[in-house]
């Protein structure tokens, strides 16, 4: 018998006795072809059965009548759920009761006139059923998944989002190659560089005691591209950070990286927006690319900050961020005042606003919402509702006098519930930001059909640090690098930066998408000077500098042209494209939460011999 495949999304590559080249299976009726795949559901009434066959390609009906055909009779008895078969018969269209409008082939069946059981599968360990194919939705939840992801990924859904994720991968491809851009590996075997998060280590058999990194991130193998003249380069790049996971973060993760010279920030996110929009058009359609926005929303760090209490905002959710400093300040509620007045705190007061949300707000609902700022540093949650004609309850009783003038300043209406956050500006923001985001789900606010992307510009080039000494062996200034030190400040503050570092501004954008932070980029430092004096900042004496950096620094030497870039966690992408919540459903084999497989149950332990080999010595066991 020989074998091929039906497929439904492509054109049809079957061997048929009369070598008819055909589109789909209604053109092949009467025509006969063979199948090959798995079994997905069986229904037996006597000597009919019906199979249903499935593979990447499509699903098709099978009618079986052991009755006209006797020796498929025992062949038929064995079959079980996910057996692997061939199946060769006649392609006939069904009557038109029996017909399924829910099947893409629910028109026609294959009778069936021979059958090879090509392998059989033992009992399952979880169902794949259509509504269930998602990862921890099935009574198996996450875990058995995991281990059995090979099975998990026959599912409907998992094949549809892998798909989706090559789809995406192709269209990358085309359009960079149509803009010019070089394919480039870099390598993955690299020198330990601080980059944010812990390296993983590869210890060197030849060269005793020395260790090799695997990347973080392509970073200044990209910039020595640009030193190189390849002006236009890009890579899809895997990327190894040893951190906690996450639901959208895991310890492996694949980066479209690319680098561009000559530029300035917005050539670069005007090519990122032309991809985009090419990405939704072409792999989620024209209907769904029409709903993008552009130019897509641009925020200062500070506006996004101000206004969503986020750097990632989720500009679905119509709440907002306001300032109630004035209402504050004219106020008997001592803690408002007194953050206020905190000159060295640089306190604020926000208001956040929550439409009609009196009936959801229960009190056992508000000290949820309390638990979650307080992860923000928050130290509670004030709060108020507007009842007729005053504040009802929390602290309303302390502005009751103002009652009118804040009402017309917020546009405030019966059952409408006011938050509150007071604190230092970025603790105030984040936390009533984490508040924002957990109502606007809460009460249904984000239209999940909606892809909102937004740029987020102009980061802090440093934060402040309170460590005196870090993993890295760097001095304690006090300040260390927001994004990567590689990343060029804005004109205006070269010159003094190192007066006041808080202050300084970076050449830094970030893409984000529904709430997610889905790319980031900056218009890079290409002279070594400047370079040097961002190793100070951040506290690197000239000797580790060099030691770590000196190739970097040597190569900005040599005619290194202006440059910049952008990454985006393609998994992340692909993850919001499929509408899930964790890029655990669009990576063939992800780790879990633990950062383990449990597929081929890595991490494991190694021999003796291998240890010796590398002049590792192992550590005892603890209990």
């Amino acid at each position: 018998m020989q074998r091929s495949h039906y497929c439904e999304l492509s054109p049809l590559k079957t061997d048929t006795t009369d070598q008819t080249d055909n589109t789909n299976l209604e053109s092949c009726i009467g025509h006969t072809i063979i199948l090959n795949g798995w079994i997905k559901k069986i229904r037996r009434h006597g000597a009919i059965s019906f199979l249903n066959l499935r593979d990447r390609y499509g699903e098709v009906q099978l009618t079986i009548d052991t009755e006209q055909y006797p020796s498929l009779g025992p062949a038929v008895e064995q079959l079980r759920l996910e057996f692997c078969i061939a199946a060769q018969g006649i392609v006939q269209l069904r009557p038109e009761n029996m017909q399924n409008p829910l099947m893409h082939t629910g028109k026609v069946e294959v009778f069936t006139e021979q059958l090879e059981i090509l392998n059989s599968c033992e009992p399952l360990p979880f169902m794949l059923q259509k509504e269930k194919d998602q990862v921890g939705e099935s009574d198996g939840g996450e875990a058995l998944r995991l281990k059995y992801r090979y099975l998990d990924l026959r599912s409907e859904g998992m094949q549809k989002r892998i798909i989706l994720r090559h789809r995406l991968k192709h269209q990358v491809h085309e359009f960079l190659h149509q803009n010019q851009f070089l394919e480039i590996e870099t390598p993955t075997l690299i020198r330990s560089m601080p980059e944010g998060a812990r390296d993983y280590l590869v210890p060197s058999r030849i060269h005793t005691g020395k260790f090799y990194a695997l990347p973080q991130s392509p970073q200044l193998y990209k910039q020595l591209l640009m030193v190189g003249g390849l002006d236009r380069y890009y890579q899809m790049a895997r990327c190894y950070r040893d951190e906690d996971a996450r639901g959208d973060r895991q310890p492996e993760f694949t980066q479209l990286d690319l680098e561009m010279s000559f530029v300035q920030g917005q050539d670069v996110r005007q090519l990122i927006e032309d991809l985009m929009c090419s990405i939704w058009h072409k792999v989620l359609g024209p209907k769904q690319s029409r709903k993008l926005s552009r130019p897509f929303p641009r925020l200062s760090y500070q506006e996004a900050m101000n206004q969503y209490g986020s750097d990632k905002p989720d500009l679905r959710n119509p709440l907002q961020l306001q300032d109630f400093a004035e209402f504050a300040e004219n106020s008997d509620f001592g803690l408002f005042r007194q953050c206020l007045a905190d000159s060295a705190k640089k306190g604020c007061v926000k208001v956040l606003v929550a439409p009609k949300a009196g009936e959801y707000c229960s009190r056992k609902v508000i000290a949820e919402l309390e638990d979650e700022a307080k992860k923000y540093g928050a130290k509670g949650l004030a709060w108020t509702r507007v009842g007729s004609g005053s504040f009802d309850g929390g602290i309303g009783r302390f502005f009751q006098e103002q009652f009118t003038a804040i009402s017309q300043r917020y546009g405030l209406q019966a059952g409408d519930v006011l938050f509150f956050g007071a604190d230092h500006w970025t603790t105030a923001c984040e936390a009533l930001g984490a508040v924002r985001k957990k109502l606007g789900t809460a009460l249904n606010l984000i239209d999940k059909d909606t892809f909102a992307f937004a740029w987020v510009l102009d980061f802090p080039l440093f934060l402040p640090t309170d460590k005196e000494a870090n993993d890295t062996g760097t001095a304690n200034t006090g300040w260390a690098a927001a994004h990567h030190m590689f990343c060029m400040p804005h004109p205006e503050y070269i010159e003094t930066m190192e007066q006041d570092p808080g202050a300084v501004r970076g050449n830094i954008y970030d893409l984000v998408l529904n709430g997610y932070e889905l790319g980031s980029g900056s218009i890079r430092i290409h002279r070594a000077d400047l370079q040097e004096r961002i190793f100070d900042i951040v506290g690197y004496p000239k000797d580790i500098a060099q030691e770590r950096f000196g190739f970097i620094l040597e190569a900005f030497r040599h005619g290194a042209p202006p440059h910049g870039g952008f990454a985006i966690g393609l998994d992340r992408l692909a993850m919001i494209m499929a509408g899930k919540d964790s890029i655990k459903d669009v990576i063939a084999f992800p780790k879990n939460n633990l950062g383990q497989s449990l597929t081929d149950l890595s991490p494991g332990k190694v021999t003796p011999e291998q240890l010796a080999e590398l002049k590792i010595a192992p550590l005892p066991e603890q209990k």
